[in-house]
């Protein structure tokens, strides 16, 4: 009798557990971890052009958009409010900031042309205040490009919470470039 008592208890007890065990398993079974894919969007945009270091127009979904880079701030390649505000944020001619902007913009030009595919992840923000799509863009090769300029010494940091994921990732790159004076940081 005590047998048959706990073989119904133990009985219960599965059928309580039982859709939860399903759940979790679902999820991992699911997850991109487990299925090989990447946590980014795996469908192909394509570069239409690079507009400057951290801005490009793609096509994305059919239609055409400008995505910024989520994490960086490259020089402005054009002289406008913001590279004015620059150079007199950093003691410079406005002809100076909009030649490295113009630099800036060249070297990720050789990174991306016209055409290319590209993958984008979002962050928590997925716009900005100006209508532009924030995402970390990766190269057919898997390479991030906003890591990638900076690392290269063509961008300063610029993360603003809530779009913040791999901020300690560009904070590395951004370090290894200052230390070895590549890029832009090589003309200071």
């Amino acid at each position: 009798m005590l047998a048959n008592r706990n073989f119904n208890t133990l009985l219960r007890f599965s059928w309580q557990v039982a859709p939860l065990f399903f759940i979790f398993s679902l999820f991992v079974l699911l997850s991109p971890a487990q299925s090989g894919q990447k946590s980014y969007d795996q469908r192909s945009d394509v570069v239409l052009r690079v507009v400057d270091g951290d801005t490009l127009t793609i096509n994305h979904n059919g239609r055409k958009e400008s995505i910024r880079l989520i994490g960086i701030d490259t020089p402005e390649s054009k002289p406008n409010k913001k590279a004015r505000k620059d150079a007199t944020r950093n003691s410079e001619d406005l002809a100076t900031i909009v030649g490295l902007g113009k630099e800036a913009a060249k070297f990720v030009k050789t990174l991306v042309h016209p055409g290319d595919p590209i993958s984008i992840e979002f962050d928590r923000q997925i716009r900005d205040k100006y209508g532009r799509l924030l995402g970390y863009v990766y190269l057919a090769d898997g390479t991030m490009l906003n890591e990638e300029i900076v690392r290269a010494g063509y961008a300063n940091l610029m993360t603003y919470p809530p779009n913040v994921r791999y901020r300690d990732r560009f904070l590395r790159a951004y370090h290894e470039a200052r230390e070895n004076n590549r890029g832009l940081w090589g003309k200071y």
